[in-house]
């Protein structure tokens, strides 16, 4: 189901695109047709050789602002058409011959507006002696038609351009899409995880000890809410992270009792930091079901995190070996939370996240997630 919320926005940035399109339009027209008139009053003024120069200044000015408002109006009037043609969205191949026709078309309608207007109905006498009439059409009917194919060039160019910046930004939207549909899937998949096992521990306290399966209860409730409220985040406080981590392992200790000890050693800066939500959790899941779980003495789970060479390292270590032998239901699952969450790193952060699970003393393993910290600040 689509988002409203993105749909709205994603309509008024199409607003606000064409807005800004419509204002650099008229910019351009009026900045590009003022330089042509300036070009044109220069020309008639001071650069006109002769009989023409035996006209009143006046007369001249006049028509160079004709010639430049006829231009303004066969261009602007151009647009619609090209719009029912459907040619903005052709390849530039195709529209070399389109764009020459339509500058042939646009520039004889341009000569035969002016001169009709000029010597026509307004009976002018022609004061070039130097050169005929007929030869002055020809003439300045190939000077139009260069100055269309110049406007329709500029015009097809931008919006060839746009074309291909909009076709850029929908793939890099649909990719944003694609990234939070896996993020998302992959986020149900952690909740019902650690659900299933933190309700295995409630259960073997509801018949021994019933004030202390009421206290379990209320972390466990602690878990699911912060599993919902954390659920559409795509990063969270890392203190959050501990807090929640301490319910969990509560709950995991009245399964185990003195079997699990944990060990804290947390830098202040690294509490502030923001993470993928249930990232700190997966890992000392993870610790917990192949380190505790698998050894009758138990063990130690230690969480360090620190800030180092601009990342933040969050390290969880229990006590075993990545070759120990494991039960068939337990090999089956291996190592799925912990790829769940490399996923989620490499979806938010690309190559610049790691989570490495690797052997380091004898019979300890280490869970490392490394968060570059410019990202995680931004």
């Amino acid at each position: 189901m689509e988002n409203p919320t993105s749909t709205h926005v994603l309509l008024e940035d199409t607003d606000r695109r064409e807005r800004a399109k419509a204002r650099l339009y008229v910019l351009f027209q009026v900045f590009g047709w003022g330089a042509f008139l300036a070009m044109q009053i220069v020309y008639s003024f001071f650069l006109s050789i002769g009989d023409a120069g035996k006209r009143d200044p006046w007369l001249v000015y006049s028509i160079a602002v004709l010639i430049v408002t006829v231009g303004i109006l066969l261009t602007h009037g151009a647009r619609p058409w090209i719009e029912k043609w459907n040619w903005k969205h052709l390849d530039w191949r195709p529209l070399v011959l389109r764009v020459l026709a339509l500058a042939a078309v646009l520039g004889a309608v341009w000569i035969v507006g002016t001169f009709g207007y000029l010597y026509g109905i307004l009976r002018l006498p022609w004061l070039h002696t130097s050169y005929p009439l007929p030869v002055a059409l020809v003439v300045s009917w190939i000077n139009c038609a260069c100055m269309m194919v110049c406007w329709l060039g500029l015009y097809f160019f931008y919006h060839l351009f746009d074309r291909l910046n909009r076709s850029e930004i929908e793939r890099l939207r649909l990719a944003t899409t694609v990234k939070e549909s896996e993020l998302r899937a992959l986020k149900s998949q952690v909740n019902p995880h650690f659900i299933f096992n933190s309700l295995n521990s409630l259960r073997a306290l509801i018949d021994e000890d019933p004030a202390r399966a009421r206290q379990s209860v209320t972390q466990l409730s602690n878990l699911l809410r912060y599993s919902l409220q954390s659920s559409h985040l795509e990063a969270v406080p890392f203190e959050n992270e501990l807090q929640i981590v301490n319910d969990y392992l509560a709950l995991e200790q009245v399964r185990h009792e003195e079997r699990l000890r944990v060990r804290l050693d947390v830098a202040p800066e690294t509490l502030t930091m923001p993470v993928p939500p249930m990232l700190l959790q997966t890992l000392v899941e993870n610790a917990v079901k192949y380190g505790i779980a698998t050894r009758p003495e138990g063990g130690e789970i230690a969480i360090i995190a620190r800030c180092r060479g601009g990342a933040l390292s969050i390290r969880v270590t229990n006590p075993g070996s990545l070759d120990a032998a494991v039960t068939p239901a337990q090999a089956a699952s291996t190592g799925v939370g912990l790829r769940n969450a490399a996923d989620r790193l490499r979806l938010l952060f690309g190559e610049r996240a790691t989570l490495e699970l690797r052997a380091e003393a004898p019979a300890l393993v280490v869970a490392e997630a490394v968060l570059p910290l410019r990202v995680a600040r931004a």
